[in-house]
């Protein structure tokens, strides 16, 4: 069974939801968001592996998580960090490998977020 049609603009619509909700908790309970922030920001600035290297690690944790909006988040900022379509198949089978068939499952959304931030002629998902 394939995939069904990417709604386009669906990715982005859940980093506008990422974006607004961080806003309402900026203006809510700033102390709270801005300590997860502070420490994102803190975790992020390690020299040791390249932002390319991090953001393909979050796209595996973020199907590991089964988090839609993580999902969109991680791809769209692993393509602005370079990465390339198989480079997030990839490190997403990592997460398939070590967290089963539900992660299998978050695929889905992940291929919406490919074709989205990283498209390319119609492509189908991966065969062995």
């Amino acid at each position: 069974m394939a995939l069904r049609e990417v709604d386009i603009g669906e990715m982005r619509e859940r980093l506008h939801e990422v974006e607004s909700l961080t806003q309402q908790l900026k203006e809510k309970y700033p102390a709270e968001i801005n300590a997860f922030l502070n420490f994102m920001q803190k975790a992020e600035a390690g020299p040791a592996l390249s932002v390319k290297q991090k953001e393909l690690i979050n796209v595996a944790l973020s199907v590991a998580a089964q988090c839609g909006w993580c999902i969109a988040l991680h791809v769209r900022h692993a393509a602005d960090a370079g990465a390339g379509r198989d480079e997030v198949v990839e490190a997403a089978f990592m997460a398939v490998l070590m967290h089963g068939g539900p992660a299998l499952m978050y695929l889905t959304p992940l291929w919406r977020a490919l074709e989205e931030f990283l498209p390319e002629a119609k492509s189908q998902p991966p065969h062995p």
